[in-house]
């Protein structure tokens, strides 16, 4: 997982791909429902049943291209609730 903080993303942490504001969006909905993903297209569709039930997340955003394929971050709207989460396996749904 990850949070909006610059050492994890860059000098616009509530800026994603594509412009989305991460930010705003938690403030009015109240729940982050963001990953990012390098290797699924933007505003795709995913679930994360084994962690979250049913649901829905949509990529906004990517990754560092260190991390290549296969592999998603959980957007969380701190940084202790993103080390908290930590790194899990998981099988994910793709819509």
């Amino acid at each position: 997982a990850y949070s909006s903080t610059a050492d994890q993303t860059d000098s616009t942490p509530c800026i994603a791909a594509k412009g989305f504001d991460l930010c705003k969006a938690y403030a009015e909905l109240g729940e982050g429902n963001t990953i990012a993903a390098n290797f699924l297209a933007i505003n795709k569709q995913v679930k994360l049943p084994e962690l979250f039930g049913d649901k829905t997340f949509a990529v906004r955003d990517r990754m560092n291209a260190r991390y290549g394929q296969g592999r998603i971050d959980v957007w969380m709207p701190t940084r202790e609730m993103a080390k908290e989460f930590g790194v899990k396996r998981v099988k994910m749904e793709v819509y």
